[in-house]
């Protein structure tokens, strides 16, 4: 089991550090499944692969949006969304966005292609941090679809990010999309080399899809949970511990 990330050794100090995701069906178009506006596919449709590519401490240099769609008006209202989700990045997207757009064939459904590549520091790449007693949290609650629309308050965001990205207590970083939190909880212990003991499984739906990754699993010393709770204000879940395999 691997991460959704591609790890590329650029030379002998630095990485590169790729992850892309897609969204179809999902537009203003009049053959699209669920009906919104162009410029919330460009948010959505770009906040996955930034946070894969934060989570492991890259910085993101590259963001390539593909659009199956028209330049005018379509593509212009997605790449007005991709902008927008982009704009607390510490390098603005005029330095690091390009693309293409469908401008031969008429489309009647949208269709977005996203590629976010990164630079970090051999040294600096965490993928594989977490020890035995450290707690696995969640941030963010597991919304998909039309939900993710009505749910601001309760999805993680690039805003989090950048906040957990100053803290030198917090080892892993793991979105969740649609294979849900069951799934990439047990992928970080097997990354880890180590048992996970789930402890909250009431609270939370663990095998729900988190749509565009709406919730963040962060792994993190015990004693530090309660000043992450006052650092974050979406909802933050204790999910359980790792243990050592016997």
């Amino acid at each position: 089991m691997e991460r959704d990330i591609s790890v590329i050794d650029l030379n002998d100090q630095q990485q590169l550090v790729i992850a892309c995701d897609s969204i179809g069906g999902i537009g203003p178009k009049e053959e699209d499944s669920l009906q919104v506006s162009g410029k919330i596919v460009g948010k959505l449709g770009v906040r996955v692969a930034l946070l894969e590519v934060l989570a492991v401490r890259a910085r993101p240099v590259t963001v390539i949006n593909t659009l199956s769609v028209e330049y005018e008006p379509t593509g212009k209202e997605i790449i007005k969304g991709i902008k927008e989700e982009m704009v607390d990045l510490s390098v603005g997207p005029e330095k690091i966005l390009n693309g293409s757009t469908e401008e031969n064939v008429a489309t009647i459904q949208t269709g977005v292609g996203i590629t976010v590549i990164g630079v970090t520091n051999k040294d600096d790449l965490k993928l594989a941090n977490s020890k035995a007693g450290d707690i696995l949290v969640a941030i963010g609650l597991p919304k998909v679809g039309g939900e993710v629309l009505t749910a601001a308050d309760e999805i993680a965001s690039l805003k989090e990010m950048e906040r957990l990205l100053e803290l030198n207590y917090i080892y892993d970083i793991l979105p969740v999309g649609s294979k849900g939190i069951k799934f990439e909880a047990e992928l970080l212990a097997e990354m880890n080399n180590l048992n996970l003991n789930l402890v909250n499984q009431a609270e939370i739906d663990l095998k729900k899809s988190a749509g565009p990754a709406t919730v963040l699993l962060v792994t993190l010393p015990e004693n530090r949970l309660d000043d992450l709770q006052q650092k974050i204000s979406k909802p933050v879940n204790l999910l359980g511990n790792f243990y050592q395999i016997s």
